[in-house]
């Protein structure tokens, strides 16, 4: 964004909606928050974009909170119904429609007029279905499976995906009159790592709500909390809550430290026992903790937007291995896309942001498939 975020920051208003459901003040998040804000009181359709595990529904909770509509929020996640059932779960049916339908329902769309339908991973739904979804768009009514009556709605949806849409458009998997349909405010979340700042925050706010259920909280060193800082989080969110859990489990009431964050929460080598936790907590207390790395620490003041190579030096401290050559040409396109983006396609552009020559760059497009 071009504006001067950090002026708005200053301004934003306390929507306490908002701060109760997405948990964090990291720059990206309140970015986030500030989007959130100025879209959630228009009927506009927004679009949340985000990977596995980054809080996609809690964007779109918090949408619907703050839009002050009155209905109710209905979230369908596209991907977990059988294709054949998803047209009526959405729509209705009328009796007697098909096989089985022994009475009247009342669909998805129906129950969350006045309020938001949130249709999580819409890439998932098929072509014939993505159609009747752009025409219920299009007309704000339905029809139900088997009936002919048009059915008029107050809609606001909210879809989300962590899928390619602008791909799956190219690829014919996905139409491209629904694509613009729904695109119209697109939300990008930011995965964990991106707003790891935010991580003891987060890590504050699951405790206190496991500790409704259980008792004798464990106790997260700063060393440990820096190791859950550096890790990569390929499951945002929802792998850090599944952590924190499993440090209920094995150290409940105890003080965590890094190498129990790395051999038992992240990578799981739990003991099988109430006997051998003991012997395990036994041995884990007579390790000193980790001195402090010089290398980490200028890495931390590192003003690089992206990752320092000395991020990589804890890899397999978290991670069994890597393909090498499959993750730096997967950052070489990133790059490469990214910079022709920002060049609006101008090869020679391009070059100059990524320091290349232009030979270079075209060379590497044209081997790594790039138009």
């Amino acid at each position: 964004m071009s504006v001067n975020l950090n002026k708005w920051f200053n301004i934003l208003t306390k929507n306490r909606d908002i701060d109760n459901i997405i948990i964090g003040n990291s720059k990206k998040v309140l970015e986030l928050k500030f989007l959130i804000e100025k879209v959630a009181p228009s009927e506009s359709t927004v679009l949340v974009l985000g990977d596995t595990g980054t809080g996609k529904e809690l964007v779109a909770q918090a949408l619907h909170k703050s839009s002050k509509r009155k209905g109710t929020f209905i979230p369908v996640n596209c991907a977990a119904i059988p294709a054949e059932l998803l047209e009526s779960e959405l729509f209705g049916h009328e009796k007697g429609a098909f096989t089985g339908a022994e009475k009247s329902r009342t669909g998805r769309f129906e129950l969350s007029s006045g309020g938001t339908l949130f249709l999580d991973e819409i890439g998932d739904i098929s072509l014939s279905l993505q159609a009747k979804l752009l025409r219920a768009l299009e007309n704000k009514s339905i029809q139900k499976v088997g009936g002919g009556k048009e059915i008029p709605l107050d809609l606001r949806m909210v879809c989300a995906t962590h899928q390619d849409l602008e791909k799956k458009v190219s690829d014919g998997t996905f139409r491209a009159d629904l694509y613009y349909r729904i695109n119209v405010f697109p939300i990008n979340v930011p995965t964990l790592s991106e707003r790891n700042d935010d991580i003891p925050i987060i890590m504050d706010y699951m405790l206190n709500k496991l500790i409704k259920n259980k008792d004798d909280p464990p106790e997260f060193s700063s060393d440990a909390v820096d190791v859950l800082k550096r890790h990569l989080w390929p499951g945002n969110i929802r792998e850090l809550k599944n952590v924190l859990e499993r440090s209920y489990i094995l150290f409940s009431g105890r003080k965590i430290e890094k190498n129990h964050v790395l051999e038992n929460l992240i990578r799981l080598k739990a003991p099988t026992s109430k006997e051998e936790q003991e012997e395990l907590w036994d041995a884990t207390q007579k390790l000193e903790p980790a001195e402090n790395n010089n290398s980490l620490t200028e890495v931390k003041k590192s003003p690089s937007p992206l990752p320092h190579p000395k991020h990589y030096a804890d890899w397999f401290d978290f991670f069994e291995n890597i393909d090498l050559r499959v993750y730096l040409r997967d950052v070489e396109v990133v790059l490469i896309e990214s910079a022709l983006k920002k060049s609006d396609g101008v090869v020679s552009k391009a070059s100059d942001l990524l320091k290349i020559n232009r030979t270079t760059l075209i060379e590497k497009m044209r081997k790594l498939q790039i138009n």
